[in-house]
């Protein structure tokens, strides 16, 4: 339990609160990156327990939330029309693409399986050697090493029946993407944690430096983010903008190269469509083109056209922290997590399901007012 109870300690919850609402003078808005960020601040009643001046709002670090329409249609056709076994992590499966799911495509006789690892996915190529097995590798720098991993895993044996449809996006260029938009006035950011695990925090200082805007690397449990909200209100009732890293005992500055190197062998940066965002330049890794044997974008012909999202559902203004997910007029009603309109309902990271899930719609308009 260790790095664990310490940090859900009520105690010290009480003592960071206390100096928040003493240390906090004026309105500040905080933007959180992460998903798994706005799933503890919401289920733990932090947002209800911060001073009113603080202002949380929710990022679009949510892996599947920002996986792009066409490409669900493209795993969803891959399964249906190619006859692949396709496979995925469970949030996947149940994100709406223009015409159903992946779950409806599994309800329907297509082979989509949901799996912990895409190394075994590549066991499932060994064992199933006249079928191609695809894995839908979803997700920031944090899941990458593992996707890139079965790649290498795979070409090792000599697998030619394994591949990845890769959706791989990068957290710094999207915090630049949002500090470039006028709509979005966010003040601080608070960065996530397992991402600069992987990564460490090298990217973020140009960031605080061209915007002056301060950043605190956090982790996930209440202490974590309570301790680094304050360390963001400090720096701006200070007028300061730094980096920051509250998570420390798992962050470190120059990340994991072991993870890293992983990772560049197998892929390259990219520009990336954003789902409900938009395209961001160079925000994602696709395969490298000396490994396209493994890329099922260039292994299968697809042609999938582009449709635009529901007109109903404000996702994009929700990541982008313009909009909090119940100023939706849709949210509760048409979009549930049975049948979701937009992925931030039905992932878990995605703040739709977190406000669903753990918040009175009553009393968060009332707060807000």
């Amino acid at each position: 339990m260790k790095f664990l109870s310490e940090y859900r300690d009520p105690q010290l919850v009480e003592q960071y609160l206390n100096e928040l609402h003493k240390v906090t003078t004026q309105p500040w808005t905080i933007m959180e990156i992460c998903g798994g960020q706005t799933h503890s601040l919401v289920k733990n009643g932090i947002l209800d327990l911060l001073p009113q001046k603080i202002r949380m709002v929710h990022g679009p670090g949510c892996p599947v939330c920002v996986t792009p329409l066409n490409l669900i249609d493209k795993a969803v056709y891959l399964a249906e029309e190619k006859g692949v076994i396709l496979c995925s992590f469970g949030d996947m499966i149940r994100v709406p693409g223009s015409q159903k799911s992946l779950l409806e495509a599994k309800a329907n006789g297509a082979d989509v399986r949901i799996l912990y690892s895409p190394l075994e996915a590549v066991k499932l190529a060994q064992e199933n050697p006249t079928k191609e097995v695809v894995f839908f590798a979803v997700g920031f720098e944090t899941t990458a090493p593992a996707n890139a991993l079965s790649v290498v895993y795979a070409q090792r044996l000599g697998l030619k029946n394994y591949s990845i449809l890769a959706s791989h996006v990068l957290v710094p260029p999207a915090m630049e993407a949002i500090m470039n938009d006028d709509e979005a006035r966010i003040q601080s950011f608070l960065a996530a944690g397992h991402v600069c695990t992987i990564m460490g925090l090298a990217e973020y200082y140009p960031l605080v430096e061209k915007h002056k805007v301060p950043m605190v690397v956090t982790g996930f449990e209440p202490i974590d983010l309570l301790q680094g909200i304050l360390m963001t209100v400090k720096q701006l009732e200070k007028g300061e903008a730094k980096l920051e890293n509250q998570y420390s005992r798992v962050v470190k500055a120059e990340g994991n190269p072991a993870a890293q190197k992983t990772i560049e062998q197998v892929f390259k940066i990219a520009d990336r469509e954003w789902r409900g965002i938009g395209t961001i330049p160079n925000s994602g890794w696709e395969v490298r083109d000396e490994l396209a044997e493994f890329d099922a974008n260039q292994k299968f012909t697809v042609n999938i056209i582009k449709v635009p999202e529901c007109p109903d559902c404000i996702a994009g203004l929700v990541l982008k922290g313009i909009k909090k997910p119940y100023e939706c007029s849709q949210f509760g009603k048409k979009c549930n997590p049975e049948k979701p309109l937009g992925a931030p309902m039905v992932s878990s990271e995605g703040a739709c399901a977190a406000y669903y899930h753990f918040k009175n719609v009553g009393e968060m308009e009332m707060a807000e007012a």
